[in-house]
């Protein structure tokens, strides 16, 4: 099968004809904005998700350390797929299937339980690894004003803003937690009440309180039941109010740029209306 898929490389079928042979295609679930292949495959009597990116990919390494490192919390309790094989510089990863459906689009998206369920898994994540990092701030910083030097569709005047309130911005520590970095319904699933999480191509050591952003630009805003229940699950509440609003607009002026050089408009104006409720 995998020798007659174009969107991999010779390396990646050579590896999964090895892994897998005679293995059969069940599913894409690939969402077609990045460089990342996404296969549901059926061998052996089991259901496998093979991960292979393409020349850009710079998700699969990420998605290979979060197994390696921090998933144990989750994996030990089936609330995450269980790594099976990967090859990082083949960028590519086979993971044992886990049952559920994508959160996003189902009735649980409106469910306080669900969040209070990924509250607790959240607070699980964050709790295995800490460290201070005199320069994460001006690195968030610099990444912000690179994002503003590519081609995007924010207005200048909110760009102008952008970089004076950087100009002024403390440079303080941060504590680091290993974080998700894509926290949100979409890579959730649920399966008979039970909350589980997928996708790691963001995973990453970042302040706890960025794994609430996209969050809070959507279901948080529409509903701060789900918000009350996210943050009981988790325990506190991690967000200090000035890191917060650096958060906030620096989540949103990536969301609007990385959004319009993908093409997806509707990202791109999430992000546009969350940079001017972060600037308000």
């Amino acid at each position: 099968m995998f020798g007659q898929l174009a969107v991999l490389t010779t390396r990646q079928r050579e590896l999964l004809d090895a892994w897998l042979p005679g293995a059969t295609l069940v599913k894409d679930h690939g969402w077609g904005l990045v460089q990342t292949t996404v296969l549901q495959v059926r061998h052996g009597g089991e259901h496998y998700i093979v991960k292979a990116g393409g020349a850009s990919d710079g998700h699969i390494a990420r998605e290979i350390t979060a197994h390696r490192r921090w998933l144990t919390p989750w994996t030990s309790r089936r609330r995450a797929p269980q790594l099976v094989r990967c090859d990082e510089e083949a960028k590519l990863v086979v993971t044992r299937f886990l049952p559920g459906e994508l959160v996003l689009g189902h009735p649980s998206a409106d469910d306080p339980e669900t969040y209070r369920q990924a509250g607790a898994l959240l607070a699980a994540f964050h709790a295995q690894e800490r460290a201070e990092d005199p320069d994460h701030e001006q690195r968030e910083n610099d990444r912000t004003l690179a994002w503003l030097d590519k081609p995007h569709r924010i207005a200048p005047e909110v760009v102008a803003e952008v970089r004076a309130r950087i100009a002024c911005w403390p440079r303080v520590a941060s504590t680091l937690v290993p974080t998700h970095g894509d926290w949100q319904p979409r890579n959730w699933l649920v399966h008979d009440g039970v909350v589980s999480v997928i996708d790691f191509g963001r995973a990453a050591m970042r302040p706890a309180a960025t794994d609430l952003a996209r969050l809070a630009v959507r279901d948080f805003a529409r509903d701060p039941e789900l918000e009350h229940a996210f943050l009981d699950g988790y325990g506190t509440d991690p967000r200090d109010p000035e890191a917060w609003k650096r958060t906030r607009i620096r989540e949103a002026v990536a969301t609007a740029s990385w959004a319009y050089q993908v093409g997806d408009e509707a990202f791109e104006q999430e992000g546009l209306r969350g940079l001017a409720i972060a600037l308000e």
